[in-house]
């Protein structure tokens, strides 16, 4: 954590006072949100369509590494990680609740710089902060986030809807959270060895932010109303795309097909991929977190977003039940391996 000057202690403030000091900013943008943070629970008023509810956790040391991830980037992400699983249903999230447990290490201004990025986070994709809970921790930061969202009914996208034929699409560009991991754990290592090198992270710029301030894809959930498409199956891409797709195969019950060249890269992640001796497309099928859509839609849907910069067709689904290969560049089907993010895995760290 950066050093800040004239801290408070968490002990001086109180639970409570910690409660209406960093939530004192946060005003009210939904008129389902009858009462929000200031009593025993949140009151909502969901009266049309269906509601949806989400919710994760983020631990020091597991989920995120306070040595390069700033404390406003962290409230951030930690906000829309979840938002982004609100748009996977084709819905739109309204609500959250933030709950964290915090090491005497944190003062109040460090809770403050989280709660900024926590602020932006509701403020860029207008959803109300409505309660939550602080506590102490023996072992740093933990972060518990929970959404909640609404849809209609008939429009919410499950995983377990895609159908043999239908075309596999992903939103954006893939694999430039995970280089830009490898980028900040590198500097990390440097610095450890000589702590007065200042790293150079302008040549890396957009991988780095894919990773410490990610966005969720808003824009492809209105794209899609826009042309009128409810896609049969869909998911975001938070452990990688490979683990993803047979996530995706599983709940269906349907196979797939994926093909290489259509794995859409931005060029700095495939320089970056270059430089730590990475191929390319492991990084795009197996780096996690770069929270795009992935979706299966009808192949008569396809003209309707044809040739749209932030969509791409990258496969099809099949008949052969959980049968998923990748067809190289030379034509060749290989079987596709989900070797992404798993929690519980022996030695996982962030």
């Amino acid at each position: 954590m950066s050093k800040i000057k004239n801290t408070t202690s968490l002990n001086k403030i109180g639970e409570f006072g910690l409660i209406d000091h960093l939530t004192k900013n946060f005003s009210v943008v939904h008129s389902t949100t009858h009462k929000g943070i200031g009593d025993d629970a949140a009151v909502i008023n969901f009266t049309e369509g269906q509601t949806l509810v989400s919710t994760d956790l983020l631990i020091e040391g597991i989920h995120f590494d306070l040595s390069y991830m700033p404390l406003k980037h962290l409230g951030y992400k930690s906000v829309v990680v979840n938002l982004s699983d609100v748009y996977a249903m084709n819905a739109h999230p309204t609500q959250i609740t933030m709950s964290i447990a915090v090491s005497n290490r944190f003062t109040l201004e460090a809770l403050e710089e989280l709660y900024k990025g926590v602020e932006l986070a509701c403020k860029n994709y207008k959803v109300d902060l409505v309660g939550g809970d602080t506590s102490s921790s023996t072992t740093g930061l933990i972060i518990s986030v929970t959404v909640m969202g609404q849809a209609e009914k008939g429009k919410i996208s499950y995983r377990s809807g895609a159908k043999p034929n239908d075309l596999l699409l992903v939103s954006g560009d893939l694999g430039g959270a995970y280089m830009g991991l490898q980028v900040l754990e590198r500097e990390k290592d440097v610095f450890k060895v000589n702590p007065n090198n200042q790293p150079d992270l302008a040549l890396y710029s957009y991988c780095v932010e894919r990773q410490l301030k990610p966005e969720a894809r808003k824009d492809i959930i209105e794209l899609l109303e826009e042309v009128g498409i409810i896609p049969n199956a869909m998911i975001d891409l938070s452990d990688g795309l490979s683990s993803e797709i047979f996530h995706l195969c599983k709940s269906s019950g349907v196979g797939c097909d994926v093909y290489e060249e259509k794995l859409p890269a931005d060029p700095q992640t495939s320089s970056t991929a270059e430089e730590f001796k990475i191929n390319t497309s492991t990084a795009l099928l197996n780096g996690g977190e770069d929270y795009e859509l992935l979706m299966a839609i009808k192949t008569e849907d396809y003209d309707k977003i044809k040739g749209h910069p932030l969509l791409t067709p990258i496969g099809h689904f099949t008949d052969k039940k959980e049968v998923c290969n990748m067809i190289t560049g030379l034509g060749q089907s290989i079987s596709l391996e989900a070797q992404g993010w798993k929690n519980f895995n022996k030695g996982q760290s962030a």
